[in-house]
């Protein structure tokens, strides 16, 4: 796999609301470590980082703006601006982050940037749609399905799926549907050093 010198890494959502009890189970307890080691590799080879917040307009929500879980997991936040490469943040109000603010996809065009990884929670909401309008857009995709997870998922007709069920079901689509390729973080480690 090949990592552009001017690939981004795209950090979506990792705010401590989603450590509420609100959300039910979740999968993969090792995301956070994971995404935490794209962070530092992406900063350390002084290649772009994009950090994304949620300013969820429901007033119920863990992750409105005004109540500490919108902000950004510790691990995150102490990890802003230590790179030498460029850093945006961008905020958002519903589930893609290039229907966020400031524009990231003029962003992205601005700097040249044609390849990201996605990474962050959750994995078949906000990271799926990220990753599926970048596709779409013409970027070329890379997910690391291990620096992700979702929570279980009630829907229609009484229907219910596990996170891991829900995770597996978004690699499936956007790997086999062309919108992204699905990665491990240790390979995307491996080519990004």
């Amino acid at each position: 796999m090949d990592i552009a010198p001017n690939a981004a890494l795209v950090v979506v959502d990792v705010q401590q609301g989603f450590e509420e009890p609100f959300w039910g189970p979740r999968n993969n307890p090792s995301a956070d470590e994971n995404i935490a080691a794209l962070i530092a590799a992406w900063q350390e080879t002084g290649r772009p980082v994009v950090f994304v917040r949620h300013d969820s307009s429901k007033p119920e929500s863990p992750l409105r703006p005004g109540y500490a879980g919108n902000d950004f997991k510790k691990y995150v936040e102490e990890r802003r601006g230590l790179g030498s490469g460029p850093e945006l943040l961008v905020t958002k109000t519903v589930n893609s982050a290039f229907y966020g603010s400031p524009d990231l996809d003029a962003w992205f065009k601005a700097a040249g940037i044609r390849q990201f990884a996605v990474t962050g929670i959750q994995t078949n909401m906000c990271v799926e749609t990220t990753a599926r309008m970048g596709g779409n857009l013409g970027y070329e995709v890379l997910l690391p399905l291990d620096a992700t997870h979702t929570f279980d998922l009630a829907g229609p007709f009484g229907w219910h799926r596990s996170a891991d069920e829900l995770a597996r079901a978004t690699a499936v689509s956007l790997h086999g549907g062309g919108f992204a390729t699905v990665v491990t973080t240790a390979a995307l480690l491996a080519a990004c050093r």
